[in-house]
């Protein structure tokens, strides 16, 4: 486990050296996937991996969002994770679809009137793992059906995004 948080100190580092090189570079806007059926897409998702984020600084493991489709039509939210006092920390949300034609593209919040972006950048056939960030790239979660996934795939995941994102340098395992 020390092993895993000192490496994703030096990825993060990485991640911030090569990003903040990037800045002032145009960058091609992100693309997300063509289609979401959200009755797939709903229920328990693990995260794989992500990029530092200030609300998860305090999850060490077990980290799970679980989605529901609601009676009103927006998608209810339900993070948890475990805190280093074995605690389970949980955070509850929802999640409405702004992009009706891909369904890709969603606004999530935590805390009314405050929205993020959740864009499904990239899924699998199966719906078997998902890849989430935002424009902004800032912030960005492989997440799995299962609590983890072949390596090999998850080097995939790695290599499909663009440079101003993601690489394996850059991503809490």
């Amino acid at each position: 486990m020390i092993l895993i948080k000192i490496t994703s100190t030096l990825l993060l580092a990485l991640f911030l050296m090569t990003w903040s090189g990037n800045m002032d570079k145009e960058r091609k806007p992100l693309g997300v996937v063509p289609s979401v059926d959200l009755g797939k897409y709903v229920g328990r998702w693990y995260e794989i991996a992500r990029l530092p984020n200030r609300f998860e600084k305090k999850c060490i493991s077990s980290v799970t969002a679980t989605y529901t489709l609601r009676p009103d039509g927006n998608i209810g939210v339900v993070n948890q994770c475990k805190k280093a006092s074995g605690e389970l920390q949980t955070a509850k949300g929802k999640a409405k679809v702004v992009d009706k034609k891909t369904n890709a593209k969603l606004k999530v919040t935590f805390f009314w009137p405050f929205y993020g972006d959740y864009w499904i950048l990239d899924l699998g056939a199966n719906y078997e793992y998902a890849v989430v960030g935002d424009e902004s790239r800032k912030y960005l979660w492989i997440l799995s059906r299962t609590p983890q996934i072949d390596d090999a795939l998850y080097q995939e995941l790695l290599a499909k995004m663009p440079s101003t994102i993601i690489k394996e340098e850059n991503s809490e395992k």
